[in-house]
């Protein structure tokens, strides 16, 4: 089936564009005719402020969402992690594309590592989980936001306002920058976002033949993977507000094995680390394994 023109509604920014771009080849390539509509977004303008303080990530979705209820666009293409854990009434994921790298780099002009980094030195991100995961580690790095699209955070880097980053590989790695990357952060020490490293694309919940078109480009595996992460954050009331992490890896015998991670960005609670495994066929049983390791990380003291 193809339909005369998908148009495909996309932030403006390089990484974005290289998102859509890539699921505009993937379409082309099966026949379809595509063309791309780029906007600003709210997450894009508010650069002076935390997302936590503003309204989190869905403030990157929603002029999208706009474009698609007015017809202007059929599909939107977003890192699975920026897209909120409960969707607007009339819009769906269609598929969730195959995973690239999940995991955090430190990103470092002099230092190869988070070891190597002197006592008191500056790091920089905006994201709690990362803040509470680098202070379980290096209780004595000074922490600093940093907000902007990727360019902007390493030229901030680059200016010499940090002595590091930490970003997502998979970013880095899908716009050539592999080389900035000084380690890649392992998920026993850094556990990823939820969702992290993965496309979704959006549509209405409405448009059936969007539904079947999209199919053949979705990984099940990782989306089932990627369920059961979000499905932590939903029942941990999750938005980038929260210090949670929660990764999900396919185990040699064939189940899923979740691991979550809370903690308080005010140090006033221990970090709290859980995991839990279950067999995952369906997006019921991944709903269930999330709300499960969920369970497990209030038991553990979370909020």
């Amino acid at each position: 089936m193809a339909l005369s023109n998908i148009v495909i509604a996309t932030r403006e920014s390089r990484l974005a564009l290289w998102q859509a771009e890539h699921v505009q080849t993937l379409l082309q390539a099966r026949g379809h005719t595509v063309s791309l509509l780029g906007m600003t977004t709210r997450g894009d303008q508010i650069l002076d402020r935390s997302l936590a303080k503003v309204g989190g990530k869905g403030l990157f979705v929603k002029e999208l969402e706009l474009a698609l209820e007015q017809g202007r666009a059929d599909i939107a293409v977003h890192s699975l992690k920026d897209v909120p854990m409960d969707l607007p009434e009339g819009f769906a994921l269609a598929c969730v594309l195959p995973r690239e790298d999940p995991r955090d780099a430190l990103v470092s002009p002099r230092y190869p590592s988070l070891d190597a980094l002197p006592q008191g030195a500056v790091v920089g991100t905006s994201s709690l989980r990362r803040v509470v995961l680098l202070h379980a580690q290096r209780p004595d790095l000074r922490i600093e936001p940093l907000r902007g699209n990727l360019d902007t955070r390493l030229r901030k880097l680059d200016e010499g306002q940090y002595d590091a980053i930490v970003l997502a590989a998979a970013g880095l790695k899908r716009l050539g920058l592999e080389g900035r990357i000084r380690t890649v952060f392992e998920p026993e020490t850094m556990l990823p976002a939820a969702g992290q490293g993965a496309l979704g694309i959006e549509v209405r919940s409405d448009r059936a033949d969007l539904f079947e078109l999209l199919a053949p480009l979705s990984q099940q595996s990782d989306w089932l993977a990627t369920a059961a992460e979000r499905a932590v954050s939903r029942a941990m009331g999750g938005s980038c507000s929260m210090p949670l992490a929660a990764h999900a890896r396919w185990q040699a015998d064939g189940s899923l094995r979740i691991d979550a991670a809370w903690g308080d960005p005010e140090r006033a609670a221990p970090l709290a680390k859980v995991h839990a495994a279950a067999e995952v066929a369906d997006f019921a049983q991944a709903d269930a394994l999330g709300k499960g390791a969920a369970k497990l990380l209030r038991d553990a003291g979370a909020r």
